[in-house]
């Protein structure tokens, strides 16, 4: 027996400007979270990208086709009632940050992760004014106070929608300073999931691809460029 799914009850799916932004219409009558609160949105481009998703809906309603709907749901029912402690839990990120952790051997792995990790570390210390020191093992070694502390504080000026897209940016890659790269448009976002999956593809280079990792690698992989695409629809 198939699962039980709502189906399409509108024929237009408009956006409009509200108090708080702008909203989605159904028909004329305004969307709502899952939480039954109004789905406002910070542009209107967010707006327009979630009518499409609300548009392109046939028969029954797909949420897993509608990634955009489900970010923005997330940020107003989940972020929004506890913003400070989803800043502070990203911004703790910076005191154990993928690109400080370093290998000691083999030589390869050691150049590449110095090539590809300390220009977006020299990045940080110039765009950021924080710098971060890689350290080689993986015992944890506090980061500077400072350093923290004033990347600390530019997660925390993050509205609920950009923390939303920013948690995916920061938790799957594993660094709060490539997600400050990708939010910032620093570089391209897959060059940005390339780099954060380094260690990865140095193994596969060595031993091979396992099928059952790299399904898991391409779904994080969608993930995070979607992150980057809501983060974009965000900003001016």
């Amino acid at each position: 027996m198939s699962e039980w799914a709502p189906k399409r009850f509108w024929t237009t799916a408009d956006t409009t400007e509200t108090d708080e932004g702008f909203g989605v219409l159904l028909d004329g009558r305004p969307v709502r979270t899952p939480a039954k609160a109004l789905l406002e949105v910070p542009s209107k481009a967010l707006a327009d990208r979630i009518a499409s998703e609300f548009d392109a809906q046939v028969g029954k309603i797909d949420p897993t086709t509608m990634p955009f709907t489900r970010t923005a749901n997330a940020a107003v029912d989940k972020v929004r009632s506890q913003k400070s402690e989803v800043a502070d839990m990203l911004a703790d990120y910076g005191d154990s940050d993928l690109l400080c952790y370093r290998a000691a051997e083999p030589a390869g792995l050691v150049a590449r992760q110095a090539e590809q990790w300390d220009p977006y570390l020299n990045w940080a210390a110039d765009a950021l004014g924080a710098r971060l020191e890689p350290r080689t093992g993986v015992i944890h070694a506090p980061q500077c106070p400072e350093a923290l502390g004033t990347l600390r504080k530019r997660v925390h000026t993050m509205n609920v929608f950009e923390l939303a897209a920013f948690h995916d940016l920061v938790s799957i890659s594993g660094s709060l300073i490539l997600g400050f790269a990708a939010q910032l448009g620093h570089r391209p976002p897959e060059e940005i999931w390339s780099v954060s999956r380094l260690d990865e593809i140095w193994q596969q280079e060595q031993w091979g691809v396992d099928d059952e990792a790299q399904e898991m690698a391409d779904h994080k992989k969608a993930a995070f460029l979607h992150a980057n695409a809501f983060m974009r629809l965000i900003q001016p």
